[in-house]
């Protein structure tokens, strides 16, 4: 269907029918409505229908694909067309300016001359996307159209995207409210029937492959004044235009005033009902704070569904402090709820540092800077600040850079150096005296951006098309700009200016940047400023100006052309502040509100200087602190204080806040006691007839639920006759009590009553009618309702219910109650006791926490139980918040016993009602009340048993504070005992009497009192008899530390006996007395004794320590003792068994200390020492005996030391067998070592012999066989701790250690049965010519050696001369008979067998008759004729699964012993075998294995 055009006057006047016409329809549904709703309903249909009288007719989105519909576009471009026009009119007011200078014929032909120039020109070169003209920021009122357009240049063309605040627009997901265009290079949003919700910040983003650019405005959509515009109260939401819904909500739980930290995580939690409830369908709900609507992000987090709307903040900062607001959406309109979030300063880094600035924006984005806002925080007890830090960080990155190095002073900044196309988070950090503040939260992203390069006009023609027309093309083809205008100072402060001026005409049709000069006063010095700089934009901020010097000002158009000429100069330009801090606020006003609220009002500054809001303080009476209470800056000039504490009494005080800072702080308040604000009380209720005679009746009822926070004062009754409508007052004056005697009533006549209540804010409505009650006379037998069921000391788990006793007793007087509860809601009672009690109270116990209940009471007597009391109301086991119990305790001061109390509530016109056994104390003889504050105290005159029971305290105009103790004779015994001592006093004592044996044998008896004044005095007595200070006898006292003493300097038998000490200190007195008789008295004089004589010996040379021991690294046991009081002349002896013994290093007495090592330590070394110390003053001596349990000791310790140095198991082979062999720094048959092969234990035999040397300890395996495998463990104990080394004898290391030992068998073996020359043979001879020369020697080998004698180094042959014998196999000689000079020489024998031999040689010289005999020339040594057997290999090297042995040794070459001189034969050896070769010698220091002392060598020595 087309769409008919309709002028624009035409539409107005149909739009205004339509109005009248749905004001009238919903007229009438709004008076049908408010008859079946309440006054505040009809509140609201008001305001609803003065907003549906603003409002155009409802647009209903059209059924796709309808043939009978208007196309969607022709529906939106009908509601766009107001909006249009108004930009028309704009634009056509714009192109006026232009029109004056051409004609319109000029500007037609202009413009196709350009467009054809336009075709002509080549393709543009690859650029950056850039915006011509940005999206400009537009204001409208509800339910107008608004079209938001920019232009964009840039090659390839880029792709334009539209956001609202951070999300894209996406017109599909409501239909017909976004539309898109592009049109001639010009990007537009068109955005229909705008409403609050659209107000927001909208950006286009174009990109391209070069790059992108974002430009950015606000649309503020605002609703007309007489549009549902209700006064109300600052912070509280406007209500916008009801939305069409299904769903009934309502709302149950809401959130109330909350308090958070920075830093904390806070959520707003509000429970509804919803009909239906749709899991896919939950209604629509909006967040408010400060009226502003907030969207879900990273600080504001928000969800509904499970029946509740929750808005989550979860990390806190002030700026989340403010009022909330929760609105939802429902068919009957919007169902809503507010309350304050209050947000504290979280710990500062440095104690006294301020707080955290707030509300930190980026604003008016260029190229050149960026400028930062925030609010300053409010400083109570912090000093006053200095300055503030702004730091950056580029989206993305982690790291702060902070922008300018000294303290910016006013509350904004103009941050420069930006990087062009990147995005930017600033924060700002507070600076005082003591430190720096933690930063605040970081500001929103903004983007350093180019300006607009030039403005556009756009033309429509014939209403289709739009001509975009650059300004540069109006101005021709001029290449260099003009001269900029209008040089001015847009902001001054005493930091920096902000230099301002109008761009130049014509622009020059290139890029512009500009050079700013300045010059100081009236000179004609101009001075570059941005030399290092291009500024693109025509504002710049400027640092570093002078105090108290002008300055003027000019700038400089560029562009690729060349420069303009310079601006007039601007004005003089100073810097400093033209406002400065706000004046103090006026007068403040604070009045009650809630029990821990105020509501403190206040005149606005006379000088507001840009206010940007207020800070409140409050301060409690009797504290110097004032404390905040916001944290961040209200804007209006009254405010709820909230969080103060009831009973207590606060000042307030308030200072303005704006970009310099805090004005000064307002004049105080006057003092406000906190507690709810005085209203009249809510209506009586639950009226109950008590009794009836026939011509009166008795009522009572229940006190009004609301007391309007005052104390009840006056009750007023009205009646009537239940058949009449007419009410008449019963009592003219007030009834005090809840409780009133009705008269002059006829018989056998219904009277309803209703009550009013009274208190000082005036008197309240009236109770509803009570039932008609008949005026018939009671006789019933049984008595009548109990009334006035209270309850006191509500607890979670128990409570004390308390009533009064019927009017009405019956026949009989009341025995009894029976008590009856039921859970709230249930009609199930139950009995709580068996048996009537006979008080009226009763202690409930075993609730259930957060359960209500109800009580019934049923009085009993002799004829029965009577009628029930009415029902009482609800009660909440749960204790009031603080709630706190009655302590009993005794005054230090007087010592009187007292029950005291503290209230967690307390109200202006509150009392304290002290009861025993729940009845008030009115007999002020036994004892006294006294009341201050939230403390009261009930003190005992006279406490006896008569004062036992329970005693309660309630506090009047609360709820329900109140509290008891049952004060029991145990208790009050004690506490009596503790009464005499205050009022009896006496000296405390930290010790009783006492005494110590000082040095001389002085005797000291002292006592310590806790405290003595410099007034106490004292005196002790021993034996009855006073003692005082004299000769040998001193007496003295240290008040400071309560000392007092007594020193008796001859301590004799005499003075056996009893000693007193008594003390009197003002009032109070002690005494303590000391029994020293029998045993205690000799072992004191026995010990005095011995100190005399113990002081005698020092006077001489002494023993400081007498001797001991200990034993060094290397095992050698040190005997020590220590000397005192010595001299050079001063003699020192070391003695063992009364022997002298004389160290190798004799003692040097003034060092202080002797020493006697005792090296290789065993059983030997046991004895008695002795150190003797003497000279011309005196001697001493110091005795030690080792033996014993000592000498166990020193082994023990021996073995700690060696066990520890114990090297791992080596094996060794010798020709007798296998052996094991530890290394340690010292070993000793004394020491507790074991040998162990697998588990068992071995002992030595003549198979296992077990030894050891100074060096090692060992065992031997002797001939091994299989049999002896397996693993060998030696342990080394020493008392504490067992020191184990084992060796695995098994697998290859067994095999190669038989195979050695084996080896070293045979060998020993053929070295035992060689020939060899076992003596007689000299080494020289020397004889007389002609004398006989007899050679001989003994042999010996087995089998029997052959024996050749040689003369140098030729076979001597027996003959005459020479004859040479060998007898009986052992024998040999060679006789020379008449030797001459010829005979002399080298001779050698080789005595030789299978085995081996040996070769000896005799140098003989023969000298002539009557010659000098001649010195003799030694020959050689004897050698073995023969090789000697091979020296045995190195034993082999078997690694033990410990780690790793000392290194192996080779066995060294047996040695035969030296030929012997022997000119006669000498008797043959005995038949002892000839000495084995030895073990080899352990490494380094280690000495050879040698036997120990008590055991022979496993083969015997050579004799």
């Amino acid at each position: 269907m087309p769409t008919t055009a309709i002028p624009l006057y035409h539409q107005k006047q149909k739009h205004v029918h339509h109005v009248h016409h749905e004001h009238l329809s919903s007229k009438k549904v709004v008076q049908h409505h408010s008859s079946r709703k309440s006054s505040s309903k009809s509140v609201k249909k008001e305001q609803a229908e003065a907003r549906t009288a603003m409002a155009e007719p409802a647009y209903t989105v059209p059924a796709f694909r309808s043939a009978d519909d208007t196309p969607e576009y022709q529906r939106v471009a009908a509601h766009c067309g107001r909006g249009l026009a108004e930009l028309q009119q704009e634009i056509h007011r714009i192109k006026v300016a232009t029109h004056t200078q051409v004609t319109s014929l000029a500007i037609t032909r202009e413009v196709q001359e350009i467009m054809s120039v336009k075709r002509k020109m080549p393709v543009m070169s690859d650029k950056a996307p850039e915006f011509l003209v940005d999206v400009r920021a537009h204001t409208l009122w509800e339910k107008m159209p608004v079209k938001l357009f920019c232009t964009v240049a840039g090659q390839p063309a880029p792709v334009v995207k539209w956001y609202k605040g951070d999300k894209p627009v996406d017109p599909l997901s409501t239909p017909g409210k976004y539309k898109m265009e592009n049109k001639y290079g010009v990007h537009s949003l068109i955005i229909s029937r705008c409403t609050v919700s659209d107000t927001a910040q909208y950006s286009a983003v174009a990109t391209n492959t070069h790059g992108k650019a974002t430009s950015k405005a606000t649309v503020t959509v605002k609703r007309p004044a007489g549009a549902g515009d209700l006064s109300h109260l600052p912070g509280l939401v406007p209500i916008t235009p009801t939305h069409a819904s299904k769903l009934d909500v309502t709302l149950l739980d809401t959130f109330g005033v909350t308090f958070g930290t920075e830093g904390e995580s806070c959520k707003l939690v509000t429970t509804m009902v919803v009909v239906p409830d749709l899991p896919n369908l939950p209604p629509e709900v909006m967040w408010f704070r400060d009226d502003k609507l907030l969207a879900p992000s990273k600080w504001a987090e928000m969800s509904v569904g499970g029946g509740a709307a929750t808005l989550t903040l979860p990390h806190l900062n002030k700026d989340d402090e403010g009022l909330y607001t929760v609105r939802v959406w429902s068919k009957d309109g919007t169902a809503e709820h507010s309350a304050y979030l209050f947000v504290k300063d979280a710990a500062a880094p440095v104690a006294g540092a301020p707080g955290a600035p707030m509300d930190v924006k980026a604003s008016d984005a260029n190229k050149d800077y960026v400028m930062v806002t925030w609010k300053p925080p409010n400083i109570t007890t912090e000093g006053a600040i200095k300055g503030y830090f702004v730091d950056r960080r580029e989206v993305g990155s982690t790291d702060w850079v902070q922008c300018n190095d000294a303290p910016v002073n006013v509350c904004k900044y103009p941050v420069h150096g930006l990087a062009v196309g990147h995005s930017y988070h600033f924060r700002v950090r507070a600076v005082n005296s003591v430190g720096i503040s933690r930063p605040s939260r970081r500001s929103d992203g903004v983007s350093a951006l180019h300006t607009a390069a030039g403005e556009i006009e756009v033309i429509k023609i014939d209403g289709k098309y739009d001509i975009v027309i650059h300004q540069e093309d109006l101005e021709g083809y001029v290449t260099l700009p003009g001269p900029p205008s209008d040089v001015h100072a847009s902001e001054i402060n005493k930091t920096y200016v902000v230099l301002s001026w109008m761009p130049p005409s014509p622009s020059g049709r290139a890029p512009l940047w500009y050079l700013i000069e300045k010059c100081v006063g009236e000179g004609q010095l101009w001075q570059r400023l941005n030399t290092a700089v291009q500024l693109f934009s025509p504002r710049y901020p400027i640092f570093d100006l002078e105090d108290g010097k002008a300055y003027r000002f000019r700038v400089t158009a560029v562009n690729k052309y060349g420069p303009s000429e310079p601006s007039k100069p601007s004005g003089f330009i100073q810097k400093r502040d033209p406002h400065g801090v706000p004046s103090a606020p006026g007068k403040v006003v604070a009045t009650r509100n809630g029990k821990t609220s105020v509501f403190v009002q206040w005149d606005p500054p006379k000088h507001p200087n840009n206010l940007m809001g207020y800070y409140i303080d409050a301060c409690m009476q009797g504290s110097k602190g004032w404390v905040a209470c916001n944290h961040r800056p209200y804007k209006h000039t009254r405010f709820v204080v909230h969080g103060l504490v009831q009973g207590e009494t606060y000042t307030f005080r308030v200072q303005a806040v704006n970009t310099y800072g805090l004005s000064d702080e307002s004049q105080e308040s006057d003092p406000l006691f906190v507690d709810a604000a005085l209203t009249a009380p809510s209506a009586p209720h639950g009226i109950t007839l008590l009794s009836c005679d026939g011509s009166s009746m008795t009522v009572a009822w229940k006190r009004p639920k609301n007391t309007g926070g005052s104390k009840i004062t006056a009750y007023y009754v009205d009646m009537r006759e239940a058949a009449s409508l007419k009410w008449r007052e019963v009592n003219a004056a007030a009834v005090k009590e809840r409780i009133y005697k009705v008269e002059g009533l006829t018989a056998g006549v219904a009277y309803e009553f209703k009550i009013q209540a009274g208190n000082l804010a005036g008197v309240g409505v009236p109770s509803e009618p009570s039932k008609p009650l008949l005026c018939e006379a009671w006789t019933m037998a049984e008595p009548g309702p109990a009334y006035d069921i209270k309850f006191s000391e509500v607890r979670d788990h128990s409570l004390i219910v308390l009533w009064k006793a019927p009017v009405y007793t019956g026949q009989s007087p009341v025995t009894g109650y029976i008590l009856e509860m039921a859970k709230k809601g249930s009609s199930n009672f139950i009995k709580l006791t068996e048996e009537a009690i006979a008080h009226r109270y009763f202690k409930v116990k075993g609730l259930e926490a957060g359960a209500a209940y109800v009580f019934r009471v049923r009085a009993v007597n002799e004829q029965g139980v009577g009628k029930a009391s009415a029902i009482s109301e609800s009660v909440l086991a749960k204790a009031l918040p603080g709630a706190k119990e009655i302590e009993c305790g005794v005054d230090e001061e007087s010592g009187d016993i007292f029950l005291s109390f503290e209230a967690c509530e307390l109200a202006e016109t509150s009392k304290y009602v002290w009861s025993k056994s729940y009845k008030e104390i009115t007999d002020s003889g036994r004892v006294s009340i006294s009341s201050k504050g939230k403390h009261s105290k009930l003190t005992f005159t006279n406490p006896e048993a008569a004062d036992l029971g329970t005693y309660s305290v309630a506090v009047t105009d609360t709820d329900g504070v109140s509290a008891s103790h049952k004060l029991t004779e145990d208790a009050l015994k004690k506490m009596l005992e503790l009464s005499y001592n205050i009022r009896h006093p006496i000296v405390p004592l930290k010790t009783t009497l006492n005494y110590e044996v000082l040095e001389k044998g002085h005797v000291r008896f002292f006592l310590q009192a806790l405290k003595l004044s410099p007034a106490a005095s004292y005196r002790f007595i021993a034996n009855n008899k006073e003692v005082a200070a004299g000769e040998g006898i001193k007496i003295s006292h240290d008040a400071a530390t309560g000392v007092i003493q007594m020193t008796v300097e001859h301590f004799t038998r005499a003075n056996e006996g009893t000693y007193t000490v008594q003390i009197t200190d003002g009032k109070a007195k002690n005494q303590s007395s000391l029994v020293l008789v029998g045993d205690v008295f000799r072992a004191a004089l026995k010990e005095a004794d011995f100190q005399r004589k113990e002081f005698i010996r020092k006077q001489g040379p002494h023993f400081s320590e007498y001797i001991s021991f200990y034993v060094d690294d290397d095992c050698t046991v040190m005997l020590t003792c220590k000397l005192a009081n010595v001299k050079k002349e001063t003699t020192f002896h070391w003695f063992k068994d009364d022997e002298e013994v004389v160290p190798e290093v004799a003692p040097n007495v003034m060092s202080g200390s002797c020493t006697l090592p005792l090296p290789l330590f065993s059983r030997k070394d046991q004895g008695i020492y002795k150190a003797t110390l003497s000279d011309d003053r005196g001697k001493d001596s110091s005795v030690f005996d080792i033996s014993g349990a000592v000498f166990e000791d020193i082994i023990n310790a021996i073995a700690h030391i060696a066990g520890s140095s114990a090297s791992e198991l080596v094996l060794q082979c010798t020709p007798e067998g296998i052996r094991l062999q530890c290394y340690m720094k010292y070993f000793t048959e004394e020491m507790k070592t074991h040998w162990f092969h697998r588990e068992s234990k071995i002992a030595s035999s003549e198979k296992m012999r077990i030894g050891g040397t100074a060096e090692m300890a060992w065992m031997q395996i002797c001939e091994p066989t299989d049999k002896e495998k397996g693993h060998y463990t030696i342990e080394i104990h020493d008392a504490t701790t067992s020191h184990n080394r084992t060796f695995d004898l098994s697998g290859q290391a067994y095999s190669d250690a038989y195979a050695e030992f084996q080896r070293l068998k045979a060998a020993a073996f053929a070295e035992k049965n060689r020939g060899r020359v076992v003596g007689g043979l000299p080494d020289v001879v020397t004889i007389m010519e002609q004398k006989s020369l007899s050679l001989t020697c003994n042999v010996w080998g087995d089998p029997t050696p052959e024996v050749t004698w040689f003369k140098n180094e030729q076979e001597v042959v027996s003959d005459a001369h020479s004859k040479i014998a060998f007898e009986s196999g052992k024998f040999a000689s060679l006789t020379i008979t008449a030797v001459t000079v010829e005979d002399s020489g080298k001779y050698s024998i080789n005595v030789r067998n299978k085995y081996g031999g040996e070769f000896v040689e005799i140098t003989v010289s023969v000298y002539k008759q009557g010659e000098n005999i001649p010195e003799p020339k030694m020959g050689h040594m004897s050698k073995p004729a023969t090789p000697a057997p091979p020296k045995s290999p190195a034993p082999t090297r078997v690694k033990s699964p410990t780690p790793t042995p000392p290194p192996s040794v080779k066995s060294p070459t047996p040695t035969p012993p030296p030929s012997v001189k022997s000119p006669t034969p000498t008797p043959p050896p005995s038949l002892k075998s000839p000495t084995p070769p030895k073990s080899p010698t352990p490494p380094r220091s280690a000495k050879s294995p040698t036997p120990p002392r008590f055991m022979k060598s496993p083969t015997p020595p050579r004799k």
